[in-house]
């Protein structure tokens, strides 16, 4: 897929406010401090699309990109530790719940995984109430530039061994660096096959 334009759209405080549900969407999501802005920007090919920060929970609304005016891109609030009071973190949390469960042209959510680190308690919590919740998704193993090979390979593997003991078929994933841009390709046209079978898309 060759990204041609992708702009911001709005912040939305609840899926209610979101933009018409008109156009494939694909969010994502991690833990804070996950590079999560970084991936987005790598994929659009802009630096400036989503704020990077060094402050974890800097996101805290539903962000929409419009992506080639095809289909929306979807920056969702982290999950897991972050500098907020309780009483936010919890309206944080029924917010991402309420979007993931009721956003109805919703297509993928990516779950972003930091590749340094064995398989976190919180990610596996994670995706285990994805799959409750019926919504699919992939994983996205990040920074994976800033940790050797073998490393990176091991923590992989780590992950998906803990949900092999849960979850009878194991979903997509995909390894990535926005510094050198890999996985970009693949995350592109993972999107592209499924935005032209929902039919919402031009």
């Amino acid at each position: 897929m060759l990204i041609k334009s992708a702009e911001y759209v709005i912040s939305s405080p609840d899926f209610t406010k979101c933009p018409a549900p008109d156009k494939p969407e694909y969010a994502f999501i991690g833990r804070s401090n996950v590079g999560k802005s970084s991936l987005i920007n790598m994929l659009c090919d802009n630096r400036k699309l989503a704020k990077t920060s060094a402050t974890p929970g800097k996101t805290q609304m539903i962000n929409h990109f419009v992506v080639n005016k095809e289909w929306y891109l979807v920056d969702l609030p982290g999950y897991g530790f972050a500098k907020v009071s309780h009483n936010a973190r919890n309206r944080w949390g029924q917010m991402i719940e309420n979007y993931l469960r009721k956003r109805e042209n919703l297509v993928n959510v990516f779950v972003l995984l930091d590749s340094r680190h064995t398989a976190q308690k919180i990610d596996l919590e994670f995706v285990d109430q994805l799959g409750k919740w019926e919504v699919p998704f992939c994983l996205v193993f990040t920074k994976a530039d800033k940790e050797k090979q073998k490393t990176v390979s091991a923590n992989i593997r780590s992950f998906l061994d803990a949900m092999r003991k849960t979850w009878q078929f194991l979903p997509p994933h995909f390894v990535t660096s926005a510094v050198k841009k890999v996985g970009r390709d693949k995350i592109l046209d993972f999107i592209e096959g499924h935005t032209k079978q929902t039919g919402l898309s031009s």
